[in-house]
């Protein structure tokens, strides 16, 4: 459609040949990359979208040179440019879709789970947190005596040893797998499964016509920074370290500066609104500056418009009993501290506008995990430290995931997350889910 407009608008008169030769081509790169498999259908991101651009592009620079037909350049390479905002929107729409009818119970796979008492059980927790992927588990294989919890009804045990023949796992396994019409068979690795033994399962079930998926004790880590090789007959998973320097590190440095500054002379008119109304709704100054921890652990001031009363601090310590968050933060729902204007700030997030001037001094990024106060950072654990090794953020996921209605837990896994797996273009996606998490409010008081 975009590039049938723009042969138009130029008034060209092949402009419904071109455009259907573009997608053509456009359909058969995307499949032959595998865009359109269950594995990739709807998922996020515009890296793919692009890479699969990019390849569009050259190939229609080769149909163009083999034919003859010249169409003009700028007007070709306007219809194609346009085509990639139109592919992530319809991408994130599909995706959006899809996650609708997993939260539903629809469009998922049917999974015949295998592995020890304590694995199952592992995998189960896990699943069970999210509802945006394909896995349903409909019956377990225990290996073992093991009684696993809730992962679902063990319809078959297996030897914790190695069997003296193939048939004793793959018989019971396959018998399971015909009686709850299962479409793939997922094993847990583990000592009890692996090497000759899982190798020999693996020929019974794919004979049987099911995919087998082997799972890792490798969680929270981005497809991107995963590789699989082949040594010595050995199948080795390889895990990059997460980015903190070069090339994307300091586009991100770049961006936050330059994005900072940007922001900051757009929202001018803004800020000297929001600080007219919190002069005048209540004494106090404009701005509450608070200490807080940054990359790793040294000290900044923060600096925000300030909703709640002038004393608020001391009366923090008479409400500690009213805590309503599981771990560390302070949070109420209804904090009798907060004014009438800083109810507002809060709900739209205005008053988070300030730290851009710590972002413009380098102490915040954009995107980041929330950053976290003193007397939290003294209780952190070692695992939770590790939220420290990137700068904090105006935004993260965090923000776009339910801010104050997450559990601790989540907000440490949701940070960790980031701090792992952090890339230019998760970036970019945060940025562009923070604008409706701020229009729509969750979470915010």
């Amino acid at each position: 459609m975009p590039a049938y407009a723009a042969f138009r608008l130029a008034g060209e008169t092949l402009a419904l040949w071109s455009a259907a030769v573009a997608a053509l081509a456009w359909v058969c790169v995307r499949a032959s990359r595998g865009r359109y498999t269950w594995r990739d259908l709807g998922e996020r991101g515009p890296d793919p979208v692009l890479r699969d651009w990019l390849i569009l592009v050259g190939l229609l620079v080769l149909a163009r040179a083999a034919t003859g037909v010249e169409p003009p350049r700028q007007v070709a390479l306007a219809g194609l440019v346009a085509c990639l905002p139109v592919t992530l929107i319809c991408r994130g729409l599909t995706h959006r879709h899809l996650r609708a009818r997993r939260r539903s119970g629809r469009a998922v796979r049917r999974a015949l789970v295998i592995g020890e008492a304590g694995a199952l059980d592992a995998l189960a927790q896990h699943l069970a947190r999210r509802t945006d992927h394909e896995f349903i588990v409909v019956g377990a294989c225990a290996i073992g005596d093991g009684a696993p919890g809730a992962v679902a009804p063990v319809v078959a045990r297996l030897n914790a040893s190695a069997p003296e023949r193939p048939s004793d796992d793959s018989l019971p396994v396959l018998t399971a797998a015909r009686r709850l019409d299962v479409d793939l068979v997922l094993v847990v690795s583990g000592p009890s499964m692996a090497g000759e033994r899982l190798r020999r399962l693996s020929w019974a079930v794919h004979e049987y016509g099911r995919p087998l998926v082997v799972v890792p004790g490798v969680t929270e880590v981005a497809q991107r920074r995963v590789s699989v090789s082949s040594v010595a007959g050995l199948t080795m998973l390889h895990v990059a370290p997460p980015v903190r320097r070069g090339a994307a590190a300091l586009l991100k440095e770049v961006t936050d500066r330059v994005g900072a500054a940007v922001l900051l002379v757009l929202l001018a008119p803004v800020f000297l609104a929001v600080a007219i109304a919190v002069r005048l709704d209540s004494p106090g100054t404009v701005l509450h500056r608070q200490l807080r921890v940054g990359q790793g652990g040294r000290p900044f001031s923060m600096a925000k418009f300030r909703t709640m009363v002038a004393d608020a601090e001391r009366l923090r310590d008479e409400l500690t009993r009213t805590n309503e968050h599981d771990g560390l933060m302070f949070k109420m729902r209804s904090d009798p501290r907060i004014t009438r204007v800083g109810r507002v700030l809060r709900r739209s997030s205005l008053d988070e506008l300030p730290q851009l001037f710590n972002v413009l001094c380098g102490h915040m990024s954009l995107v980041g995990p929330r950053p976290p106060l003193p007397d939290e950072v003294a209780e952190y654990n070692e695992v939770e430290l590790r939220r420290l090794s990137v700068k904090p953020g105006l935004t993260g996921l965090w923000q776009v995931s339910g801010r104050s209605n997450l559990s601790w837990d989540e907000t440490i896994a949701l940070d960790l997350r980031y701090v792992d797996n952090w890339s230019p273009t998760v970036d970019l996606g945060i940025l562009g889910r923070t604008l409706r998490a701020v229009v729509e409010g969750n979470g915010a008081y």
